[in-house]
This record gives C-alpha cells, structure tokens and sequence, in this order.
C-alpha cells in the first residue's frame, strides 16, 4: 500500500472515529459492542475507499453504515445469546446533560437516530434525510415529535 493510502484512512479514522463510536453507543452501553462496529465500520470503508466524492459524502456514508452495523449486531444470533458483563457510565459536564443524554438514549431508534444526528453531529434535515433514506417532511416530524417526547420526559431543560 502506498503511504497516501494509509494516510487517507489514518486521517479518516482520527477525524470519524468519535462519531462512529459515539453513534454505537446510542445502540449498546458496552465498550465490546461499539469496539466491534467501529472495527466492521472500518473495515467496510477500506473496500470502499475509491468511491468517495466529497468528506460530505463520508461523513453521512460511515454514519449510514454505523447504524446499519449497530441494527445488524442487534439482529444476529451471538448477541441474543449473550449477556453483556460490562456497564459503562457514561460522563458529562453537567447533571443536566447527563439527564439529557439518558432521555436521548430511551427514545425509539428513528427519534434517537434523528436527534444524534442534528443536535450532536451538527447534520442539517436535508443531510438526514440523505442518510437516513428519509423524505424531508419525514425527518422534520421525526425531529419535532423527538423534542416533544424530550420534552415531557425532563421538563424545563431547554433543548
């Protein structure tokens, strides 16, 4: 391999890698899990290095296949037949993002997936709707019907 190469997926991984781990833990609470989908993440974008136009189009690619790794490692048979040892708490600065984050990880998938994206990665309804396959009045509703869930779960923290 030459050293362009490896320095591409070096800095694809240094400047991505957060995220993508970040994105498991929304799905699973132990470090095992989310190791294993940054590791099959990856590996799925190494076979695909050449097809890239643009870092927006990597970027909303490794999310689409993170949550796709994350729904493929809930389905498959070695993870209903083991039980996790590992507990991991999660830290933030504050008592209120703590409590923030832990209404974030209880909603349904779609909503969590939705609030992720635009709230902590920064991805605007378009670019959702992009990566998730969605139409853009689907994700606008989805956000929306997300924040009220959010709402009624903490109150007066203002999101």
């Amino acid at each position: 391999m030459d050293k362009s190469f490896d320095d591409d997926i070096s800095n694809t991984i240094e400047k991505y890698g957060d995220m993508v781990r970040r994105i498991s833990f929304l799905y699973f609470r132990n470090m095992a899990d989310v190791e294993d989908v940054f590791q099959e993440v990856f590996l799925q974008y190494f076979l695909n290095i050449d097809k890239f136009q643009s870092e927006e189009h990597k970027k909303s690619w490794l999310c689409r296949v993170t949550f796709n790794k994350c729904k493929d490692l809930i389905k498959s048979f070695w993870r209903k037949k083991v039980i996790s040892l590992e507990k991991v708490e999660i830290a933030f600065e504050s008592e209120e993002q703590s409590e923030l984050m832990a209404a974030v990880l209880k909603l349904p998938t779609d909503y969590k997936n939705i609030i992720y994206m635009h709230y902590y990665e920064g991805f605007t309804v378009p670019e959702i709707a992009e990566v998730t396959k969605k139409n853009i009045n689907t994700v606008y509703s989805l956000l929306r019907r997300a924040k009220v869930k959010l709402k009624k779960e903490l109150g007066e923290i203002e999101l």
